[in-house]
């Protein structure tokens, strides 16, 4: 039994390679439903929704959503199976801050990474680059 839940392997899969915010979404929240709601869970899953929404142009969506993401991450940052959480919270505030001051100072969308601790998470991952996850469906 792996030490990672398939649908976390994928989450970060999907934030860190394949860029696919959307599909961050999808599997996700899947986990999040299936392990009782755990508010890291959501906040990761609010990190990438954010980024999500400000590549698409919804800039009131993105600030809505890092938001909540950090409400959620801040008090567990220590937590963070497998990542740099602390990273994560930090960047997640600095691209908040852009966004708040976005009229004043215009900037591109940029990606995030989740910075792997575990080796053992990062192979999983890698090995997902080479035969990538089929996106997940609604049910």
């Amino acid at each position: 039994m792996p030490a990672y839940e398939r649908l976390y392997v994928e989450f970060v899969y999907y934030f860190n390679i394949a860029r696919d915010y959307f599909e961050c979404h999808e599997v996700m929240e899947e986990l999040w439903l299936e392990e009782g709601r755990a508010p890291l869970y959501q906040g990761l899953l609010q990190v990438a929704v954010g980024l999500y929404h400000y590549r698409n142009g919804n800039i009131s969506g993105a600030i809505k959503l890092l938001t909540a993401a950090l409400e959620k991450l801040e008090p567990r940052q220590e937590k963070g199976p497998g990542i740099d959480l602390p990273r994560l919270v930090n960047d997640s505030r600095v691209y908040l801050h852009q966004l708040l001051r976005l009229e004043e100072e215009p900037f591109a969308f940029y990606d995030l990474d989740i910075r792997i601790t575990d080796p053992e998470l990062n192979e999983i991952v890698e090995e997902l680059r080479e035969n990538p996850p089929s996106p997940h469906e609604e049910d």
